[in-house]
């Protein structure tokens, strides 16, 4: 492709923001256009993200220019879909938006807009061709991951049951007091059980490839005393050997370049800093026992994006986002 993509990003002063400029400025195929802040206008990107000094000269901007290919929403719940309301946005200009605004079937359509949701192992084909993208919640990523194989074959059929911790990053970067550093550090918290929001987003993906699905999804998300990544532990009842369950997933997954199936026990280090996802699957007695992590901000936001972007464009699915992460 001989020309590059030109990016523009909304809110770029945020973790997400921040995780899309660092993705983009090393993207072989795209050029950062422009990068909107309506708190730090006129002032160095790389004053607000300090380790992007001698990486970018650009500075925030207040206006939306248009001519660009693809504009990335990196805006808090509810302000995506004020932004479209507020803001002119030519319809040849593609949108992956990454709050919540979009993501859910009674959501997905704003004016003459309407949003696919982003999700490469469940909808890669709807992304290659979408105009505009609702990018998927971190911990709804994750989850599916680990659940979409067993959908697939109708598989699930007992109430399953989910426990997910979070890295601090995870709520963004206003500082509120579960995000403090002297609340966070050493401390283990439970939030929103049973009630948390990316369940309808989950919900409504599964039912996408099992139909009959009526089972519950008990989720009890945790608040962990780290900055990055998820890691999501899951039971349900199975009649599955422990050989057909690892089968099942290895060969759903056997075409996505970044989600991963392993047969070894798996830990948060293995991706965090990566757009990877891992899956590792036990037997336990009669109970199926499901692990996936992800980086929240890569995997379950920025980098699945641009991984979006590229399907949209055409563009090799990894682009950009070959990234290994510095182990210890």
């Amino acid at each position: 492709m001989g020309n590059k993509i030109k990016a523009g990003i909304i809110g770029g002063a945020g973790y997400t923001g921040g995780e899309m400029l660092r993705i983009l400025i090393n993207h072989p195929n795209v050029e950062i256009a422009f990068v909107n802040s309506t708190s730090n206008a006129g002032n160095l990107i790389s004053d607000v993200h300090t380790d992007l000094i001698g990486d970018t000269d650009l500075k925030f901007v207040s206006d939306i220019p248009q001519d660009i290919d693809v504009l990335f929403l990196c805006v808090g719940h509810g302000d995506a879909r004020k932004f479209l309301a507020a803001n002119l946005v030519n319809d040849s200009i593609k949108i992956i938006d990454l709050s919540q605004d979009f993501r859910l079937a009674a959501n997905a359509s704003f004016e003459n807009r309407d949003f696919i949701y982003g999700l490469p192992e469940l909808n890669r084909d709807k992304i290659k061709s979408a105009k505009n993208i609702a990018n998927p919640g971190c911990f709804a990523t994750c989850i599916q991951l680990g659940l979409l194989p067993l959908a697939k074959k109708g598989l699930i059929s007992s109430e399953v049951h989910i426990n997910a911790t979070t890295g601090s990053t995870g709520a963004g970067q206003s500082l509120s007091s579960t995000s403090h550093f002297s609340w966070r550090n050493n401390n283990l918290s439970i939030y929103k059980a049973f009630e948390h929001q990316h369940l309808n987003e989950i919900g409504e993906s599964l039912l996408q490839l099992q139909p009959s699905l009526s089972e519950a999804l008990s989720f009890i998300p945790q608040r962990g005393a780290f900055t990055r990544g998820i890691l999501a532990a899951m039971y349900l009842e199975s009649d599955l050997t422990l050989e057909e369950a690892q089968t099942i997933y290895e060969e759903y997954y056997s075409a996505h370049p970044f989600t991963h199936v392993s047969r070894k026990n798996i830990d948060l280090k293995q991706v965090v800093n990566t757009n990877k996802a891992l899956v590792h699957v036990e037997k336990h007695n009669g109970k199926l026992f499901i692990i996936s992590i992800i980086d929240n901000l890569l995997k379950g936001a920025s980098g699945q994006a641009v991984q979006n972007m590229n399907l949209m464009f055409g563009l090799e699915e990894t682009g950009g986002l070959k990234l290994k992460s510095a182990y210890f």
